[in-house]
């Protein structure tokens, strides 16, 4: 569903959000709680979101400091300019808007890459982003 990336574009464009805009604190981190680099698992691959520093809060809430919600990013990777847009809603760019900390994800066989970047309650990577490690999983 694109509907929260065309809200949060037409947000920017009316100037009352822009890039980057909400920071992050110091030292927050987002991480995957018992899923690691390397590891061989099967389908379907439960992913535990992990966070520290910071809070989690629903897309569109706008009145919390230091919160955000969670994207999980399969074999892809956000970065550069990119960090500086909403992120993109689709198979590969999952979003948990509603403030969800675990999902469980249907991966084919074989490597896959995965991220967790939170993001403000526009889609918007944080300043400075709180994103994972990329971690490579197998799956069987």
């Amino acid at each position: 569903m694109r509907i929260p990336v065309i809200a949060a574009s037409l947000v920017l464009a009316t100037g009352i959000a822009y890039a980057g805009e909400t920071p992050s604190p110091p030292g927050a981190k987002v991480y995957f709680i018992g899923l690691e680099d390397g590891q061989s698992v099967s389908s379907p691959v439960t992913v535990r979101f992990g966070l520290s520093g910071m809070g989690v809060a629903p897309a569109g809430v706008d009145d919390k400091p230091k919160t955000g919600h969670h994207h999980l990013i399969i074999n892809e990777a956000i970065e550069g300019e990119e960090l500086n847009e909403p992120i993109p809603a689709d198979d590969q760019h999952i979003h948990f808007g509603g403030g969800q900390t675990e999902t469980t994800v249907e991966l084919p066989a074989g490597t896959h890459v995965l991220q967790l970047v939170l993001a403000d309650w526009s889609h918007i990577p944080h300043n400075p982003p709180v994103m994972s490690e990329r971690i490579t999983i197998t799956v069987k």
